[in-house]
């Protein structure tokens, strides 16, 4: 096994524009390292550079500048290698209509040079949830069941790296779970690299070993989840008072919210407020506290606070 699925240096993708269109640099110098066996998100707004990257990984777009190694080979020396070591579950359901689940799989399988006594459409269709579809026509399955469609594509090669762009964007709870099932089954019993790219920040803190946010085309952090969570000194007080305050407490540096359901959420920096502090100022206010805990901060706080001012 390579120590590092992915390795990407001084990575430059520049689409060049027409007329009156200005150059757009999707990509500034990314640099990108992936743990093999590891499950890694990649997150960032909107425009950012992700479907760029993970589509110059995947060999569908061309890199301007920079080195690229899929599973230890070279893009530029192994094409052929580097492409056959990942496999790419889109964002967009994009699928033959006329053919069936288990058509379209040998089909994929063909297209990666997978010799038929190697193939295996039916348990890739079994593992998600689409083995009593494997003859109907793409055309009359659901959207949850294409986006699982589109997951067994991607699997038919057996690529040490599975790609997820989006992938429970728009679907319902039931088969979001079932594919996060799916996911922490591949990368547990074998061994297979995840990298994600979701909206649903809650999503990468629960899932994700390591998390990098890119903004603009630029790698702005790349950290384990739990450095990057403790990277922001934010932290919150509630307090369930005994009875309702006339007011809230003031003090330098701190924030007082009074929450719908009664809780007094007092937010601080633990860099530079003691919840000693914080609770004094409670205290000499004439609140009486009857209950308190803390709150940390989420990966949304990490996530805002890297891209407000970018």
């Amino acid at each position: 096994m390579a120590e590092n699925a992915i390795e990407i240096s001084g990575l430059t993708k520049t689409y060049r524009g027409s007329g009156s269109t200005p150059d757009k640099q999707a990509l500034k110098g990314v640099d990108l390292t992936v743990k093999a066996g590891s499950i890694f998100g990649l997150l960032g707004p909107n425009g950012a550079g992700k479907s760029t990257l993970i589509n110059i990984m995947a060999g569908l777009v061309r890199k301007s500048a920079g080195q690229v190694k899929i599973w230890g080979f070279d893009q530029d020396q192994n094409p052929r290698q580097s492409r056959a070591a990942i496999g790419v579950m889109p964002q967009e359901l994009n699928f033959d209509p006329f053919f069936a689940p288990r058509a379209a799989l040998e089909v994929q399988a063909g297209l990666y040079g997978v010799p038929r006594r190697q193939r295996r459409s039916d348990e890739i269709l079994k593992l998600v949830g689409l083995e009593d579809k494997a003859n109907a026509y793409a055309r009359t399955l659901s959207g949850g069941m294409r986006r699982r469609l589109l997951l067994a594509k991607a699997l038919v090669h057996d690529p040490q790296i599975l790609v997820l762009d989006e992938p429970t964007a728009g679907v319902d709870i039931e088969l979001r779970q079932m594919l996060w099932d799916n996911i922490r089954m591949l990368n547990k019993t074998r061994g297979m690299t995840i990298i994600l790219t979701t909206h649903y920040l809650e999503e990468a803190e629960e899932m994700c070993d390591e998390i990098a946010i890119i903004n603009h085309g630029e790698k702005i952090a790349q950290d384990s989840t739990q450095n990057l969570l403790g990277a922001l000194d934010a932290k919150t007080l509630l307090i369930t008072p005994s009875t309702l305050p006339d007011a809230l407490p003031e003090l330098d540096g701190v924030s007082a919210k009074l929450r719908e359901d009664g809780t007094l959420a007092m937010a601080y920096h633990t860099s530079r407020t003691s919840a000693e502090e914080v609770l004094d100022a409670v205290r000499a206010h004439g609140i009486r506290i009857s209950d308190i805990r803390t709150e940390q901060a989420d990966l949304e706080d990490v996530f805002l606070e890297l891209t407000r001012a970018r």
